[in-house]
């Protein structure tokens, strides 16, 4: 059954109306017609299977057959990411979202890929969104992350209450295997470095708040791979992986 993400409100009627890009996308893109079913999904958990009425030219109404909802059963994880260039850290949205990474944190650290203001990054908030819309209804996850806006390293690592926090550093004494041997945590914030790496004082800044270095093996990771291991490796360990 095809699947579309829509906003919740618009669930929230017994009959739905789709407009815009949602109505653009089945009906032009997908070519969907009257007495055809699809799942809706509002990204929060809440899900509607659906038939469509009828097709008008900028609308379409649609009669809803059954509501509920899913609760997710991955570890929440919230991926602090030192931005990279533009197209890896949309393979990081992406795959992070199939692999069930719950809140995106992008950061400008010292050695990030500065980004452009005023309309180019409203422009590139909305791509972002559209890449985690599209990932979570791809692999079928019924909840969509949420991406938070770009902000500064300290700002960012003071954001959260994660029971654990970790950074993947290839200069870590202590392996992820023997961390995650002695917790048992609700969720887990992940702090990956940009291109380059960590810059003088920000794996110190880090420490200081209490996230813990830890070594994912002898291999250097792509900033663009190592938060996917780690979130993958997380979900196997405390989530539905495996």
């Amino acid at each position: 059954m095809r699947r579309l993400v829509v906003s919740p409100q618009a669930l929230e009627k017994e009959k739905i109306v789709l407009e815009g890009d949602p109505f653009h996308h089945l009906f032009r893109v997908l070519r969907m017609k009257s007495g055809e079913e699809v799942l809706l999904l509002d990204g929060h958990g809440g899900c509607c299977r659906c038939r469509i009425v009828t097709v008008e030219k900028k609308y379409a109404c649609l009669a809803v057959l059954q509501r509920w909802r899913e609760e997710e059963t991955v570890v929440p994880i919230r991926l602090i990411q030192g931005l990279p260039k533009a197209d890896k850290f949309e393979f990081i949205l992406q795959k992070g979202t199939e692999v069930g990474v719950s809140v995106f944190s992008p950061v400008m650290m010292e050695r990030s890929v500065p980004l452009l203001g005023g309309e180019n990054a409203d422009r590139r908030f909305s791509r972002w969104r559209r890449i985690v819309e599209e990932a979570a209804r791809q692999c079928q996850r019924p909840f969509v992350p949420e991406i938070q806006p770009p902000a500064d390293l300290a700002q960012a690592l003071r954001a959260g209450d994660e029971e654990l926090r970790l950074i993947c550093w290839q200069e870590g004494t202590r392996g992820l295997k023997e961390v995650l041997s002695h917790f048992r945590p609700a969720g887990v914030a992940v702090l990956i470095g940009p291109e380059g790496g960590f810059g003088a004082g920000e794996m110190d800044l880090a420490r200081e708040i209490g996230f813990t270095p830890v070594s994912l093996g002898p291999r250097i990771l792509r900033t663009e791979t190592a938060g996917i291991i780690m979130a993958a490796l997380l979900q196997f360990e405390f989530g539905d992986m495996g």
